[in-house]
């Protein structure tokens, strides 16, 4: 894509978020969920397939213009990107990357229009960023598999009408190896999605369990043709996932810190805006200068992501700096705005709830700093054994 078209997307993305989102966010705190007219519009603007390839009918996106978008999105209520985030991000990106020519053709049109949500079914009670607890399996039965066990914290699984499910196709194999994926409708028989949690943050953003009890597939849903090839897959999309994360992180930091700016210099004490307190414009520059390190180095990491030259660390440095960072300036955004920033009437209080997931899901940031170490200590020769 051109840069002047990037950049007339991107700067409708801006204007719709802020003109037609940011102004809408207690109705989507207050209902938990995305309104009808915004959906509609998500997908009137292709935003449900800006990442998937052009030929699906997706806007095939660079992660350089991946990241651009992201923050953007960030700066508003996650449940927003959350919507379409499963289509271009990890459900999406397994089904581009690695399906059969036959599995892309049958869904990704869809996916990119919106039609269709796609759900990432990959979490278990015991089997998070590791997969060694994974109980979900498939069995071979002639022409089909038959899939049992359950999933929770499902993004968009009560939206979705196709999951993306892993599940241990040789259950004599270790840690990932022998876990495979598939395409698995959610009308199928022994398909049953739990109501959507209720959780401390991002209302709007839904999540559930998925239970499958002897829910029976074609042999032709395997992700590929090829059994455990899976958990390979998903780590390859994850590491997308966590580089957009970061650029959330940064949009969301962002809005914070405009909050705190604008309440400084109109909030009064002592017959004084407060933004006149050294101490108070100490808390605006530290999160002005943390954001500016952010953004340069998501921007970085998605150049060297999109060359091929890092598609690992750097996206888990910058998920982990990034999501840590837009802790630190919901906390200074609340502690600037005093009481006031406590009450469930002020956005910072919102933001503070919403942000506190980033340092959780698509790898926590104890897995980032796991996978960032052990990569230093493998340049440096030492063994993984």
């Amino acid at each position: 894509m051109d840069t002047d078209t990037f950049r007339d997307i991107r700067t409708a993305v801006r204007e719709f978020i802020r003109e037609s989102v940011v102004p809408r966010e207690d109705e989507i705190e207050k209902t938990d969920r995305i309104p009808e007219d915004i959906h509609a519009q998500a997908r009137e603007m292709g935003l449900f397939g800006y990442a998937l390839p052009e030929e699906y009918g997706g806007l095939g996106l660079r992660m350089v213009e991946d990241v651009q978008l992201a923050m953007e999105f960030g700066y508003t209520a996650p449940a927003f990107r959350s919507l379409f985030g499963t289509n271009n991000g990890i459900a999406g990106q397994v089904l581009a990357r690695f399906g059969t020519e036959e599995q892309r053709t049958r869904w990704l049109p869809s996916l990119a229009s919106g039609e269709t949500i796609a759900s990432f079914a990959l979490t278990e009670a015991e089997a998070g960023s590791d997969p060694s607890g994974m109980r979900a399996t498939a069995k071979r039965d002639g022409d089909d598999y038959v899939i049992d066990g359950s999933k929770r914290f499902i993004t968009n699984a009560a939206l979705s009408s196709v999951l993306v499910v892993f599940a241990r196709t040789d259950p004599g194999a270790a840690g990932g190896r022998g876990i495979s994926s598939f395409l698995v409708p959610t009308a199928t028989e022994g398909v049953t999605i739990a109501p959507k949690d209720a959780k401390m943050g991002q209302a709007g953003a839904w999540t559930s369990e998925v239970f499958f009890d002897k829910v029976r597939v074609p042999a032709d849903s395997l992700i590929g043709g090829e059994e455990g090839r899976g958990y390979q897959n998903a780590l390859t999309v994850l590491s997308r996932g966590r580089l957009h994360i970061a650029a959330l992180c940064v949009g969301l930091a962002q809005r914070v810190l405009d909050e705190s700016v604008q309440y400084a210099a109109q909030a009064r004490q002592g017959n004084k805006p407060i933004g006149r307190f050294q101490l108070v414009q100490a808390m605006l520059a530290d999160s002005h200068a943390e954001i500016q390190a952010a953004r340069a180095m998501v921007h970085a990491a998605a150049e060297r992501y999109d060359d091929g030259s890092d598609t690992s660390v750097g996206p888990s440095a910058a998920k982990l700096f990034c999501s840590e960072m837009v802790g630190r300036v919901a906390d200074r955004g609340v502690q600037v705005h005093g009481g006031t920033g406590y009450m469930r009437t002020t956005p910072v209080e919102r933001f503070f709830r919403d942000a506190r997931l980033y340092r959780i899901y698509e790898g926590t940031s104890e897995v980032q700093k796991v996978i960032i170490g052990r990569a230093l200590l493998a340049d440096a020769g030492m063994s993984s054994a």
